[in-house]
């Protein structure tokens, strides 16, 4: 099964301090250009205390980061994209064909189960066999794709603000996330962490902040943040 891979391509210079340049300029005599030059570390430090405490998040968005993720599946996919305020590009299976050898995620819950696997697999092989003769048919891959199984593996670029990533931890490193996207999670938050620590530090979960908000639904257990490997 292939391994799920997170890498940051790209994330704004320095975003801590482009967060506090931004808010600083707010009530500042001079403009961001100079304020980004000269405000010292402990003048960043003090504008990131003020504002992750008094939850004024507007200038988190001038900060974003960028994604190479490898590895999901496609129900993984479809989950992801409900993040709206976030911008996606992902492999086409109108326009790339797979090859003779599928590419799944498996549940862990059935990759444990010998009995499951035999009826996991014996799916798969029947969508796989019934894609690639719908291709030899001449059979366009953009309906032929139609059969494939939202276990298919996809790959996808992923950016999002400061702001919209902090929410997205938040929901998907809960306990009560689906599996699969609650690794991503993790993992994005393990590569975007040391780029903006103060900002990050207790990012994931509200209950590493403080109290469970899922209610009655809660899992009841500690944070704790596993990512699979």
């Amino acid at each position: 099964m292939p391994n799920l891979e997170v890498k940051l391509l790209y994330s704004t210079p320095f975003p801590e301090r482009a967060v506090a340049t931004a808010a600083r300029l707010c009530y500042a005599p001079v403009g961001a250009a100079e304020l980004m030059e000269t405000m010292s570390d402990e003048a960043v430090s003090q504008v990131l205390k003020t504002i992750m405490k008094s939850g004024h998040f507007s200038a988190l968005e001038h900060a974003s980061y960028t994604f190479a993720i490898d590895g999901i599946s496609r129900a993984l996919s479809h989950q992801l994209v409900r993040h709206r305020l976030a911008s996606y590009n992902q492999q086409s299976q109108r326009y790339v064909a797979y090859n003779k050898d599928p590419e799944v995620i498996v549940p862990p819950g059935i990759a444990s189960d010998k009995a499951l696997m035999e009826i996991f697999d014996q799916a798969v092989d029947a969508s796989w066999e019934a894609y690639n003769k719908m291709l030899e048919a001449g059979v366009e891959a953009e309906d032929a794709r139609y059969l494939l199984p939202n276990a298919a593996v996809t790959k996808i670029v992923v950016t999002m603000n400061i702001r919209e990533l902090l929410h997205f931890f938040a929901v998907r490193c809960c306990n009560r996330a689906q599996w699969e996207i609650r690794d991503l999670a993790h993992k994005m938050l393990e590569v975007a962490a040391p780029t903006a620590p103060y900002i990050f530090m207790d990012a994931g979960a509200p209950c590493r902040r403080g109290s469970c908000t899922e209610g009655k639904m809660t899992c009841g257990k500690p944070y704790e943040r596993v990512v699979r490997s």
